[in-house]
This record gives structure tokens, C-alpha cells and sequence, in this order.
């Protein structure tokens, strides 16, 4: 007998089906590459037209003062400086590096913590207190905590950038390794596996799809994060591009610091999809790629080491 909330559902379905915005369009529906990049494009062509708006004419003549935003002319006629005296390129990879060092480092920390605190009550009791801290107080307050505690040098910087986001890495991964379904956990124990191996050999891989998307997401956070901490410095120049900002400022220059606040967002997208494409290749099984980097690092593992493939696809990212 069909229950009334399967009833309700098929008739919203199909008033939504048959409704005035045509038969494809439903509620939280997925549409194709190409009008989604379309949409983004118009976004940003838009936020583009209202910038020129605002900043076109003379000084004394725009609805925005210069001294407040530059127009999109001057920002970009800032280019030569900023890859030439200014080093743009060098203090981009300055920043990469320390956020590549302070989140590698909470990442090599949490996941193996995160994965014992999934796997052991005690554990994530006692981790729990922690996490919690981590998670709420504010990013600010941690500048002057790993000054005192780090000095001033780069270790400071990658330092701030672990302790703001392995609290993050843990319960993520926790979470991920939580939602591993139980019934693969009991007919790996009644095939006779050991808890090393449930662990090992269950919980881990099947987890492992979803700790890597958390990390792609987090790995953002922690690049914002790097600007907190680039910003706030002590004597000479520490170089990044949270330091090109602070000069800038110093100097009263607004093209430079709109400049860089364009490039760190196409910075951040341009390494999110490269994760987003490495991450297709490890689990093709659940996002579709080709595999080739899935079948490189399964012959780098010792033998007996076999992955249990997981029966359901999903097209979250």
C-alpha cells in the first residue's frame, strides 16, 4: 500500500514536471557544463559592468572616488609592476609554500587522529575538548598565541596555519569514517577480520573519498587563513602575497591591493580543480575518473593490500 508521503511526492514531482518552467526543470536539479559555466560567466560579467560603472569618467565625476576603488583600467595597468618589481609570481609561491607546509602538516596529523577518533569512543572523548577549541576560537586570537609560542619567523606562519585547521581535518574525517555503512564492518568481521583490518582495509578506503573532497574544501580555508597571518608581521618584509597587500596599503596604492585580491581567488580555484581532477583519478568509482593514479598507487602498496570497492556511485563532489 502506497503511504501518503510517497503520494504527496509523486504529485509534486509532476506538478513540478509539468509546471510553467518546462517539463526538465526540478527543484535541487543538476544542469549541464556549459550553462553552468554560461551563468558563471554572466556573474562575473555583470560584477565587471558595475565595477566600470561605478569607476569610469573622471576622478571627480564617478560615483565611486579612486581613492576608494581604482577603475578596472588602472587596476590592470598595475600588471608590469607587479611582476616586475613587486615579484608577484615569486610571492605567490611563497604563500603556496606555507600554505602547502601548515596544511600538509595538519593533514599527515588529523587524518590518522581523525581516523582514531572514529574508530575508538575513548579516543575522541578525550580528543574532544581539543577539537572543540580548535573549531570556535577565533583565527584572529591565534596570531599573538604563535607569536609567543613560535616567534616571528616562517615557522610562525606554518605553525598558525596547523593550528587553525587540523581541528577542522579531525572531525572531518571522523565524520567520513563514521558514515562508513555498518554492514561492511560486519561481513569483514564474519569473514574473520581482525579490528587492524576493518580498520585498515574496511574503514580507510571506503572513508577515503570523502576525506579527500574535506581536504580539497579545507585546503581552501587554510589559503584565506595564510593571508591573516601574512598580513600581521613583525620588522622586515616576510614576502607573500598577504605582505604585497600590507605595502600596498602602507603606500596608500588601491590598484595593487585589488590586483591581489583578484589573483588569490583564481589562485585558490585554479589548485582546487587540480585536486578536484587528482581526486576523480584516486576514486573513480566515485566521481568518475579514469583511474590511471588509482592503479599507480595500488602497485605501490604492499601485497595482500586490496581496497574494497564500494557498490554505489554518487555525484556529490
Amino acid at each position: 500500500m502506497t503511504s501518503e508521503l510517497e503520494i504527496a511526492s509523486d504529485q509534486s514531482g509532476n506538478s513540478a514536471s509539468n509546471g510553467p518552467l518546462g517539463e526538465t526543470t526540478s527543484l535541487r536539479g543538476e544542469i549541464g557544463l556549459m550553462p553552468a559555466m554560461g551563468w558563471g560567466l554572466t556573474c562575473l560579467m555583470l560584477v565587471l559592468a558595475l565595477w566600470w560603472t561605478a569607476t569610469s569618467g573622471e576622478a571627480e565625476m564617478r560615483f565611486v572616488s579612486p581613492a576608494t576603488i581604482p577603475s578596472p583600467v588602472e587596476t590592470f595597468q598595475s600588471l608590469p609592476e607587479m611582476f616586475g618589481e613587486r615579484r608577484l609570481v615569486i610571492n605567490t609561491l611563497v604563500t603556496l609554500a606555507r600554505v602547502c607546509g601548515g596544511f600538509g602538516l595538519s593533514a599527515l596529523v588529523g587524518v590518522p587522529l581523525g581516523v582514531a577518533c572514529a574508530c575508538v569512543p575513548a579516543i575522541r572523548a578525550f580528543i574532544a575538548p581539543l577539537t572543540v577549541f580548535g573549531r570556535n576560537i577565533p583565527v584572529a586570537a591565534l596570531i599573538p598565541i604563535t607569536f609567543f609560542l613560535f616567534g616571528i619567523g616562517e615557522f610562525q606562519k606554518v605553525m598558525f596555519l596547523f593550528i587553525a585547521s587540523v581541528a577542522f581535518v579531525v572531525t572531518d574525517t571522523a565524520a567520513a569514517v563514521a558514515e562508513v555503512p555498518q554492514r561492511y564492518v560486519d561481513t569483514a568481521l564474519t569473514l574473520g577480520a581482525s579490528r587492524w583490518q576493518i580498520i585498515l582495509k574496511v574503514l580507510v578506503p571506503l572513508a577515503a573519498p570523502s576525506i579527500f573532497n574535506s581536504l580539497r574544501l579545507l585546503f581552501g580555508l587554510a589559503f584565506g587563513y595564510v593571508m591573516l597571518a601574512e598580513l600581521v608581521k613583525f620588522g622586515g618584509s616576510s614576502g607573500g602575497l598577504g605582505d604585497l597587500i600590507n605595502v600596498s596599503q602602507r603606500r596608500g596604492e588601491r590598484e595593487p591591493i585589488v590586483l591581489v585580491l583578484m589573483i588569490i581567488p583564481l589562485v585558490a580555484f585554479g589548485i582546487d580543480r587540480l585536486l578536484y581532477l587528482l581526486q576523480c583519478d584516486l576514486f573513480p568509482h566515485r566521481y568518475g575518473g579514469q583511474g590511471f593514479l588509482l592503479r599507480i598507487v595500488r602497485r605501490l602498496m604492499p601485497r595482500g593490500w586490496e581496497s574494497p570497492r564500494t557498490p554505489f556511485r554518487s555525484g556529490i563532489l
